[in-house]
């Protein structure tokens, strides 16, 4: 089992400010309740007793909700003084992880996926990283990743697609290997990680069909406030 999440909640959320003006992504609302909120109740549920958020975009209003919402030795927190893209974001929340894998989460993302699953394909195969997947329809939002037999083999852009697997932003990663590499300060994870070990057998996917909602648009925002509350219940 995996017991350790980082919290990717650093963006922007370039995207959603159109209606969310005053607060980080993580923190909109959903049917009057933060999206963090219901990220760390699942995740809790699934297993994690300690989450390392990564922070950079009004960090002191992430902070202070988790500080109210969880107890003290529950958290720690990884600021970057200046943005590190997600891999150098993820990099330097390692260096607070304790034991040899965590879970990677972003905090504008919801995917009911089991966790205990996810860490024990992870841990049976010796996997560097291991990704949740989605199968997804009729979609042009998302970038597609292929596979053989668990495998992950390829990225593909973000094009229209009628059918495939997106990568559904939940990660059960190796800490010390990963930590090994060497990465410019600032670099993508999926970019400059797991695109180029997918070439290798090292990146594993586990196919789900559980709820999934990303809120970084408005569109998907709006779906989130009815939906979100009803799927969590049955994940």
């Amino acid at each position: 089992m995996i017991t350790e999440a980082i919290v990717l909640a650093g963006g922007l959320g370039t995207r959603l400010q159109s209606v969310v003006t005053d607060l980080p992504k993580s923190l909109a609302p959903i049917a009057g309740k933060p999206f963090l909120a219901y990220l760390l109740d699942y995740a809790r549920k699934e297993g994690i007793n300690k989450f390392i958020f990564a922070l950079g975009y009004k960090t002191e209003q992430i902070e202070a909700f988790v500080k109210g919402y969880l107890s003290a030795d529950a958290y720690s927190f990884s600021v970057e003084d200046q943005p590190l893209g997600t891999g150098g974001a993820i990099h330097k929340a390692c260096n607070q992880v304790s034991n040899a894998d965590a879970i990677i989460l972003n905090a504008d993302t919801f995917f009911g996926i089991s966790f205990s699953n996810l860490a024990i394909i992870h841990e049976l195969r010796k996997a560097a990283c291991t990704l949740a997947l989605k199968p997804m329809t009729a979609f042009d939002r998302y970038g597609v990743v292929s596979i053989d037999q668990q495998f992950v083999t390829g990225f593909s852009e973000k094009e229209y697609r009628d059918a495939g697997l997106i990568n559904g932003g939940v990660y059960a990663l190796s800490v010390a290997p990963f930590l090994q590499k060497s990465f410019p300060p600032v670099f993508s994870f999926e970019k400059d990680y797991l695109e180029k070990m997918c070439s290798g057998g090292q990146i594993l996917g586990l196919i789900s069909n559980a709820y999934f909602i990303d809120i970084g648009i408005p569109e998907d925002y709006t779906r989130a406030q009815t939906e979100l509350p009803k799927a969590i219940v049955n994940c």
